[in-house]
C-alpha cells in the first residue's frame, strides 16, 4: 500500500504514519511545520518530509490512499490535487476504521476519562498477553506508539474523540468507528466553537450510541445523569452495562480497592480514576479477561501521561501535573488530590488555554470547579486569546466566572513562577493543570524547586 499524509506532523497523524510504516506500508507525508516529538520520531523512520510546505508533486495517481489531517485547510493544494485526480481521501478516523473493520472494535467515548480508561484497558490486556490494535490520545508506558495496527490482532481498542474528523468532514471522530463494545464515561459540554449549545453537544452522544453495532454492548457511568439518559433512552438493540465507583479506602496516602479477594493497592487515586477503573474492568470482562486477572494487572497501572503525573515529591510535599482543562476534569482532579492528602494544603493552578476555556460565555461552566483547593490560581496569556481571535478577557471577569473571591489571576508566566517559588511548601501540594504548557514553563525544574 502506498499512502500519503497531508499534515503528517500532528500528534495523532504521525503516530498513524508510524503504525502503517511498521505494518509495511509505503508512507510519505507533508506539513508546513513539524514540532517535537513528532519531528524526531518521523526522522528516525525516514518519514520526515525533506522540505516543509505543500507540494502538488507529492500527489500522484499511484497513491492508494490520502489521509487528511485537521491541521490542513480545505483549500490545501495537495488536497485539491488529490480531489482532481479522484484519489481516495480518508480522514484520520475513517482510516482507523478501514484498518479495523474486521476486528472487534472497543470505543471509549465521553467528555472526560477517555485516555485513562483506554490506557487501563491496554495495560491489562498487555499484562494478560492479549494482542490488540489500539489508538490512544497519550504516550503510554510500555507502548512504542499511540497507534498500533496489525493484521494479526482480533481486537482494536480506540479512544473515541467527539471533535471533528477533518477540514472536509464535519462529523465527530467517534461517529466513524462503529463499535461492537462502547463505553461512555461522562457528558460535560466542551468544544463550544463546534457545538454552540449543550443540547447540540449531547446530540452527538445520542448518535454515537445509535451507531453501536446491533447486539453490541454499551458500558456507561450511571452516576452521570446525561450519560444515563442517553444510554437508557436509546432504541438501539444493545446490552446496557452500568458502572459506578467501586468500594475502596484510603490509608496513609494509598488507595485500596475492596474486592472479594481482599484489598488491592493502587498506584492511581481519586474518585474519577476509581470510576474509570470500574468501566475498564467491565470492558476487559467483555473481552474475556477474568476479574482476578484484571485486579492483578491493574495494581501496576501508573496512569496515562500527563494524567495526575507525579513530577517530584518529599515526605511533606508533592507536585503533580494534569491534562485537566475542561470544568469537569478540573473539579475531579482538584478534589482527588485534596482528598488523597487531607493532611496537606493544596495549591491548584489552572491554565486557560483551549478555545472553550477562553470564551467568556463558556467560562461560567468553571464556577466552583476549584472550590476544593486551599489556594486557587488561574493563568492565561492575553496573546493566546488574540491568536484564537476571541474577545479580550479581564482578570475581574475570570474571578467572577470561577465564583471565588480569593482566586488569584495571573497573566504573565514569569510572575506565576515568582509567585509559586515564594510560597513556603512544607505540608503543601502543588497541582498544575493545562492542555498547554504554561507558555513553555519547565514544570520539572519548578517541581524540583518546590520540593527542594
Amino acid at each position: 500500500m502506498k499512502v500519503h499524509f497531508i499534515a503528517i506532523g500532528g500528534s495523532a497523524m504521525h503516530n498513524l504514519a508510524l503504525a502503517l510504516h511498521h505494518k509495511g506500508y509505503q508512507v510519505t507525508g507533508s506539513d508546513d511545520e513539524v514540532f517535537e516529538p513528532s519531528k524526531s520520531r518521523l526522522a528516525k523512520h525516514g518519514l520526515l518530509p525533506a522540505e516543509m510546505g505543500w507540494n502538488e508533486a507529492n500527489i500522484t495517481e499511484d497513491l492508494e490512499a490520502v489521509i487528511l489531517g485537521m491541521h490542513a485547510r480545505a483549500d490545501n493544494p495537495e488536497l485539491l490535487k488529490a480531489q482532481q485526480l479522484g484519489l481516495t481521501i480518508f480522514s484520520y478516523p475513517e482510516y482507523i476504521y478501514e484498518q479495523t473493520k474486521d476486528k472487534t472494535r472497543v470505543v471509549i467515548g465521553g467528555s472526560h476519562g477517555k485516555t485513562t480508561i483506554t490506557a487501563m484497558i491496554l495495560h491489562v490486556l498487555n499484562a494478560c498477553g492479549v494482542d490488540a490494535d489500539y489508538m490512544v490520545g497519550a504516550q503510554l508506558e510500555g507502548f512504542d506508539t499511540m497507534v498500533k495496527l496489525t493484521k494479526e490482532a482480533k481486537i482494536a481498542v480506540l479512544e473515541g474523540d467527539e471533535y471533528l474528523s477533518s477540514p472536509i468532514d464535519r462529523r465527530p471522530k467517534f461517529h466513524l468507528y462503529k463499535p461492537n463494545i462502547a463505553l461512555l464515561s461522562g457528558i460535560a459540554w466542551d468544544h463550544v466553537n463546534v457545538f454552540p449549545t449543550f443540547e447540540n453537544y449531547v446530540e452527538q452522544f445520542d448518535m454515537f450510541v445509535d451507531l453501536i453495532s446491533k447486539k453490541g454492548k454499551l458500558i456507561y457511568c450511571i452516576d452521570d445523569q446525561e450519560v444515563k439518559k442517553v444510554a437508557e433512552e436509546s432504541d438501539n438493540d444493545i446490552t446496557l452495562l452500568p458502572y459506578s465507583i467501586p468500594p475502596h479506602v484510603i490509608e496513609n496516602g494509598v488507595t485500596y480497592l475492596l474486592t472479594d479477594g481482599g484489598k488491592i493497592a493502587l498506584k492511581v487515586f481519586g474518585n474519577h480514576n476509581l470510576v474509570n477503573l470500574n468501566g475498564a474492568r467491565l470492558v476487559c470482562s467483555s473481552l474475556g479477561i477474568a476479574e482476578d486477572d484484571f485486579y492483578k494487572a491493574i495494581q501496576s497501572f501508573k496512569g496515562a501521561s500527563k494524567r495526575l503525573e507525579l513530577l517530584a515529591a518529599t515526605k511533606h510535599t508533592a507536585v503533580y501535573k494534569d491534562f485537566a482543562h475542561s470544568p469537569s476534569k478540573v473539579k475531579a482532579t482538584v478534589e482527588a488530590v485534596r482528598k488523597q492528602f487531607d493532611d496537606r494544603k493544596l495549591i491548584a493552578c489552572l491554565e486557560l488555554h483551549t478555545f472553550s476555556s477562553l470564551s467568556l460565555k463558556f467560562l461560567e461552566e468553571y464556577r466552583k470547579s476549584m472550590k476544593a483547593a486551599h489556594e486557587a490560581i488561574v493563568y492565561f496569556n492575553p496573546k493566546t486569546i488574540k491568536h484564537k481571535k476571541l474577545p479580550e478577557l479581564t482578570k475581574k471577569q475570570v474571578k467572577q466566572a470561577f465564583g471565588r473571591k480569593d482566586l488569584i489571576v495571573i497573566t504573565d508566566s514569569k510572575e506565576l513562577q515568582k509567585h509559586l517559588k515564594a510560597i513556603s511548601w512544607k505540608r503543601k501540594n502543588l497541582l498544575m493543570m493545562s492542555s498547554g504548557s504554561f507558555d513553555g514553563m519547565d514544570l520539572i525544574k519548578l517541581a524540583e524547586t518546590v520540593t527542594s
